[in-house]
């Protein structure tokens, strides 16, 4: 386990706890959710029967009210053993805390306080064929009729798709211009009428996250799932969704990277051959490359937790932090288990094996919105005291 002599009590003890749910539940299951592109439906109950799908719902509800540092820590456990449980609980975990944050009594009741008894798992929709990474220009439509809004279009890479119990999807009036900043944000239940998935994911990485297209015609969803106000979600994309997001990936693929390290630092401390006298770290050169891997690692991982910690803190210094930190992590997962794998040698690239599963979990964090050359883009603009759209 990492260090963290600067944790809060609290904090460490969720950290114990969601290490000990990696340990117990989710690794054991970790080969066959890759291998047979299973959803990890045991290791998110077993996540919801320890408390952690509450992670950022209200106290008062049963959740645990925590923020962005708290979530680092999590999903770090969890990718660690597990990429494609991180990504699926890291996703669960931003939608649960857009959800909250402009939560009417009546979302409260029907959705975070199932949530946070462990029996409610929700998810986002905010990709869309058409617009690709641009995440927050959606051209799915909704119109008002009676109680209901109606939707209409189609979502991309929904993860959890067709087993989370809900869905966070982002709409856009079907009479008004299609202008960023003024669509909204709806929640649409499991088996809502006029909703359609696409065939399974089967995917180079990340394969039990089910990533899925999501056909909506003419697809119901009441007026009281309406989050916040109709077209307020700028607001969410950069206050709540960007930021929770770029965490809950950051933690997830710092895991993988610290995965691959863990297993290159045992294999260089056992592994000998026939004719030398020692193990493969006693080399300068591997113990060199092994070295710095490491910093790598805890250097990329002390920034997001700064990044986490301003956030929580309300810092505007959050915004630039929180977008290098996953484009970092991003950089720093592929070296990592790049390199990893050159250090382990022929016994890590085997196709089912911890390392080459972490080789292509970590590809994914290139392309995963917002990419790594958005963030870096919107970092730059960030500091130019420029409009990030």
């Amino acid at each position: 386990m990492p260090g963290g002599l600067d944790l809060a009590p609290p904090l460490h003890e969720l950290r114990a706890l969601a290490a000990e749910v990696a340990a117990s539940t989710v690794a054991p299951r970790a080969e066959t959710v890759d291998r047979d592109a299973v959803w990890p439906a045991e290791s998110m109950r077993a996540l919801g029967e320890a408390g952690l799908l509450g992670l950022h719902v209200d106290p008062e509800l049963g959740g645990r009210g925590e923020g962005m540092l708290a979530l680092a820590l999590v999903t770090e456990e969890l990718g660690r053993v597990c990429g494609s449980t991180g990504l699926v609980y890291g996703m669960h975990c931003v939608g649960s805390k857009v959800v909250a944050a402009k939560a009417t009594p009546d979302q409260r009741e029907r959705y975070l306080a199932p949530i946070a008894a462990g029996r409610h798992v929700t998810s986002l929709g905010l990709s869309e064929p058409g617009t690709g990474i641009h995440f927050y220009l959606p051209r799915t439509t909704f119109r008002s009729e009676d109680d209901h809004l109606v939707l209409n279009g189609r979502k991309s890479f929904v993860t959890s798709g067709g087993h989370a119990d809900s869905y966070v999807l982002s709409v856009v009036r079907e009479d008004r211009d299609l202008d960023p900043g003024t669509f909204s944000c709806v929640l649409l239940d499991a088996l809502a009428p006029g909703t359609e998935w696409s065939a399974t994911w089967d995917g180079l990485g990340m394969r039990g996250n089910s990533s899925r297209g999501l056909d909506l015609v003419d697809a119901p969803v009441p007026v009281t799932n309406l989050l916040g106000s109709e077209g307020d979600e700028t607001w969410y994309v950069f206050e709540i969704v960007a930021p929770y997001f770029i965490v809950a990936m950051s933690g997830t693929y710092l895991g993988i990277a610290r995965s691959a390290l863990e297993v290159a630092i045992e294999h260089l401390r056992e592994r000998t051959y026939t004719h030398t006298t020692g193990p493969l770290g006693t080399y300068d050169t591997v113990a060199h490359r092994l070295g710095e891997l490491w910093g790598t690692v805890e250097r990329t991982r002390q920034l997001l937790h700064h990044a986490a910690r301003l956030g929580d803190a309300g810092d505007p210094a959050s915004r630039p932090a929180l977008f290098a930190a996953k484009a970092e992590v991003a950089d720093a997962v592929v070296r990592v288990t790049n390199d990893a794998m050159t250090l382990v040698g022929g016994l890590g690239f085997a196709r089912d094996g911890v390392m080459g599963r972490a080789l292509r979990d970590a590809r994914a964090s290139h392309v995963m919105s917002p990419t790594t050359d958005l963030l870096k883009t919107w970092l730059g603009r960030t500091l130019l005291d420029l409009p990030l759209l």
